[in-house]
């Protein structure tokens, strides 16, 4: 599969960062995303740290997912709003887990996580029907099933803090994905409305927990 120029420009940065991070370790703790760090002042850490990961294999997860999936966006959008919609997911995701964490300043977290759940979550929307496979589950599923169940487990990853894994960049990158896409393309609530109110309701339980203190 042919990769277009601007997803091979957004692979090589967050390659050169990355080998940046795993070789000085100053780097990595000044750019990686802080509660502490961002209180401080530091804002930047909200964006900078979208193209920092903790090895090769986090990383490689991370761009192999983007591989696959941005071309469904940049040939809906063009480049210019893929580039965008990467931007805004990137920064979805920072603002949610400085929501959910905000008061625990040694919280940190890096990767471009948040940014490419966005893509992937906004090539859902624009492909609903187009069949995805899970390890471990031999049959190829509808993408928005994917999609509502992947937001599922996130929130119970959050409410249990499964692993060392971002789950809480993970859901705000898919609401970036997620209404970005419908700013863009409004007219999917009406091509493809079932698609768009299932893809919501994850969204809509994370924060009916939260008001409810569930989360």
């Amino acid at each position: 599969m042919k990769l277009h120029p601007v997803t091979i420009v957004i692979i090589a940065l967050n390659i050169i960062f990355t080998l940046k991070g795993l070789k000085d370790t100053s780097f990595f703790e000044r750019y990686k995303f802080s509660i502490g760090g961002i209180k401080a002042g530091q804002k930047e850490r909200m964006f900078t740290s979208g193209f920092l990961h903790v090895d090769i294999s986090h990383i490689f997860f991370n761009m192999f997912t983007l591989y696959f999936f941005a071309n469904v966006v940049i040939a809906y959008m063009g480049p210019l709003y893929f580039v965008l919609m990467y931007v805004i997911s990137l920064l979805a995701g920072s603002l949610l887990a400085l929501f959910f964490h905000k008061d625990e300043p040694y919280y940190s977290a890096v990767g471009a996580s948040g940014a490419v759940t966005g893509i992937l979550y906004a090539a859902i929307l624009l492909e609903p029907n187009m069949r995805l496979g899970i390890m471990f589950i031999p049959i190829p599923m509808p993408a928005y099933v994917f999609g509502i169940g992947y937001l599922l487990y996130s929130i119970y990853g959050m409410k249990k803090r499964i692993g060392n894994i971002g789950h809480t960049a993970h859901f705000g990158g898919a609401i970036g994905g997620y209404v970005t896409t419908l700013f863009f393309m409004p007219n999917l609530i009406f091509t493809d409305t079932l698609v768009v109110v299932l893809m919501a309701i994850p969204i809509i339980v994370l924060f009916v927990l939260d008001k409810m203190g569930k989360i």
